[in-house]
């Protein structure tokens, strides 16, 4: 198999000091163990931070560096000021809140950016070092957004996958994001992006539509001439370890003791990060409630809370702690008794054994973030149930709950429904109880942690490689094949292509650079200039109809091959359906604020500029599918463009222009033509052989060269004036 070159903020291994000696051994999380087998199996490095290592002396360190180099760990040491900045500062106090919708927890400056800027370029500088031809690179986690883009630059053939382990917000939330541009385009480096949950993609896509223009084609995204894929990939766990490690009879000696200290009080369990994500405030209140309203459960309820601690150099979770810590002294100060204690409360983390202990033996788990990626400790509990029973109570918010149907999904926000849903918990029949955990157990073996890489990396590796799917060579190096003499022909498309888009049509005017560059190559003898426009004959004549040069309206209905030349229509072009399309358009832009109907002579226009992005795409998709439908048998043709529908007659386009201004020229003469959205890919086809063709932009063409946009397209213009 390929090398697997992973790259990850933390390596998968704790270095532990005791006295004199200092050893490394293999972390126990879920991205650790579901990586070890390909890593192992594939030979390649695991690029990451080993934990502070600062004290240590060279000695250990130099012990250390052997030992990650036998695990093929390629250690990154991390100073503390970029532990403080890159790590607890933009990944923790900026990118963390943002991704769990908490913007309030938000610094009101990111301070710290330069610092994720330049840890995300030593992340990526390491692993270029260490790639090979050939090799998969696995980018992981919001730590490394950057990561993607910066190794497209360093190695523009590799292959990449990213994966973002945590919410991915809607477009609304990461547009507050002042370098949500920066991060987009460093995802976009990669080949393929995975998140855990279909929403997270809908969400990402939406991003890239307001932000950057971009349109995603289900799971393709098309940027700088790459296709990029998406997908959902939901995480698992090593269900099968857990399975196992349940059945022990040490575990199960346990749950022995844990169940007779319990004296018949009903188990409820909680195991989190000490994070401000995972709920545990309103859990608390939910618990509390429960035994408000019923008071028959006190002194027979017994809630566990594991809270691990987490970033605790961090001060927003410092105040997280003690609000946590008065809670849990408010309740049981409430309603504790001399021999009874409602909460358990746990500052610590335990090991694999003990938790699984806890999944063993309490009654009901309460998994219930505020907003989660995945949330494994959900999949842990089940897992840990081959009894089948206990009762999974589950946020709607955690990325795990659109897998796990059959736990009682609640909204974390409720805290009197969360109550209800835990007394329904503790009232469920055996029977429900057992059919419930069955369903959930077969999900999380079926879809593990292995099944989770495998379908990642098969996916990635499914695809063709760079090599295989070469982008288009930049529209400058077209210029080398209309290099000497000869007459040369040029068809240039207008709105995309030689100015930017406008929030209305009449904005997008001409300025005086483009109107300067348009004298010059119309005053070459050896050019032929004509421009291919959608716009009506009255815009391009009193825009351009003193300059010596071809003037095509309306996608080539119209036609002025000469200066002071009359118009004139392509004959047996049919109008007849225009009065009864134009309401249908009319009335969406009724009900779609910003939006408006553009009327030519024989077309109509839908624009849809200055509507929000996401909602005018989809309401640009239901007016095509209307159009479709009721219009089907008329003589037109419906065009989505960018940011309009248009609807043309039937047997116009653009590639019509081409033959009749050809049979004018020399057989010999070359051809030249720039367009940017897909009315241009008539041009483009009729263009005849050993023509260049150049696409100004980032969707699908048949074209052969591709840049950027207007600003790219004009020094390409430029560029042909000089030679």
């Amino acid at each position: 198999m390929a090398r697997l070159l992973l790259v990850s903020n933390r390596l998968p291994v704790t270095v532990k000091v005791e006295k004199d000696s200092v050893s490394v051994g293999r972390s126990a999380g879920g991205l650790a163990t579901g990586l070890s087998r390909p890593h192992e199996r594939s030979g390649g490095p695991w690029i990451g931070w080993p934990g502070d290592v600062s004290r240590l002396t060279d000695a250990q360190r130099t012990k250390v560096e052997a030992q990650l180099a036998e695990l093929n760990c390629v250690p990154l040491y991390l100073s503390a000021s970029e532990v403080s900045r890159f790590y607890e500062g933009y990944s923790n106090r900026v990118l963390w809140p943002l991704c769990h919708y908490m913007l309030d927890r938000i610094p009101r400056q990111d301070r710290d950016w330069d610092a994720y800027r330049k840890a995300n370029e030593r992340f990526a500088d390491l692993a270029a070092k260490h790639y090979q031809p050939g090799d998969t690179i696995w980018v992981h986690d919001y730590q490394l957004m950057l990561v993607p883009g910066l190794l497209r630059e360093r190695l523009p053939h590799a292959r990449i996958g990213y994966f973002h382990h945590i919410p991915f917000p809607s477009s609304e939330i990461f547009s507050t994001l002042p370098r949500r541009t920066e991060l987009l385009k460093g995802l976009l480096g990669a080949d393929l992006i995975g998140f855990h949950a279909v929403s997270y993609v809908r969400h990402f896509s939406g991003t890239l539509l307001r932000q950057l223009g971009l349109d995603t084609d289900i799971d393709r995204i098309l940027f700088q001439g790459r296709e990029v894929r998406v997908g959902a990939f939901p995480m698992g766990i090593d269900a099968t370890s857990f399975e196992t490690l349940a059945q022990e009879p040490a575990v199960l000696d346990e749950v022995k003791v844990l169940h007779e200290r319990a004296h018949d009080e009903r188990l409820l369990l909680g195991i989190d990060r000490l994070d401000y994500t995972k709920g545990i405030p309103r859990r608390l209140l939910a618990v509390q409630r429960v035994l408000e309203r019923s008071p028959a459960l006190r002194g027979r309820l017994r809630f566990i809370q594991v809270a691990v601690p987490s970033r605790t150099q961090v001060q927003a979770y410092a105040e997280y702690r003690e609000t946590v810590d008065e809670l849990v002294g408010r309740i049981n100060g409430q309603y504790g008794t001399v021999h009874s204690t409602p909460v358990h409360y746990l500052y610590r983390s335990l090991n694999e054994k003990q938790l699984v202990s806890l999944y063993r033996g309490t009654d009901v788990m309460l998994v219930t973030p505020v907003r989660d990626g995945m949330n494994l400790v959900a999949k842990e509990f089940c897992a840990a149930r081959p009894d089948e029973d206990g009762v999974l109570v589950l946020s709607e918010f955690a990325g795990a709950a659109s897998e796990m149907r059959d736990a009682l999904l609640i909204n974390p926000y409720d805290v009197e429904g969360m109550a209800d849903a835990i007394e329904e918990a503790l009232e469920m029949p055996k029977a429900e109880r057992q059919q419930r955990m069955r369903c959930l157990r077969a999900g999380v073996k079926a879809r593990d942690v292995h099944w989770w890489v495998d379908s990642f990396l098969g996916r990635l590796q499914g695809l063709k490689s760079v090599e295989e799917r070469p982008p288009l060579p930049d529209g400058m190096q077209a210029l080398e094949k209309l290099k000497g003499p000869g007459r040369k022909v040029l068809f240039l498309d207008y709105d995309g292509t030689l100015v930017g888009f406008a929030p209305t049509p009449e904005q997008a005017a001409p300025d005086a650079e483009l109107m300067k560059l348009l004298k010059d190559l119309c005053a070459r003898p050896d050019l032929s200039v004509h421009v291919v426009s959608g716009r009506p004959k009255e815009t391009l004549e009193a825009w351009f109809g003193e300059l010596p040069m071809g003037l095509h309206a309306e996608h080539g209905l119209w036609s002025r091959m000469r200066r002071g030349q009359s118009w004139q229509a392509l004959p047996g072009v049919s109008f007849e359906w225009k009065p009864r399309v134009k309401p249908v358009l009319e009335a969406f832009a009724g009900r779609v604020t910003g939006s408006f109907v553009e009327e030519k002579t024989a077309s109509l226009a839908w624009h849809y500029r200055k509507v929000d992005a996401e909602f005018g795409a989809l309401q640009a998709r239901e007016l095509r599918l209307l159009l479709f439908e009721q219009f089907s048998q008329e003589p037109m043709h419906i065009l989505p463009g960018d940011k309009v529908v248009e609807v043309r007659p039937r047997g116009v386009n653009k590639g019509r222009v081409v033959p009749e201004v050809l049979k004018h020229e020399a057989p010999d003469v070359r051809v030249l033509a720039i367009g940017d959205d897909v009315t241009d890919e008539d041009l483009f086809a009729a263009i005849p052989k050993g023509g260049l063709t150049v696409h100004a932009g980032n969707k699908h063409t048949r074209a052969a060269y591709r840049t950027e946009g207007p600003q790219e397209v004009r020094r390409l213009l430029k560029a042909l004036l000089g030679q």
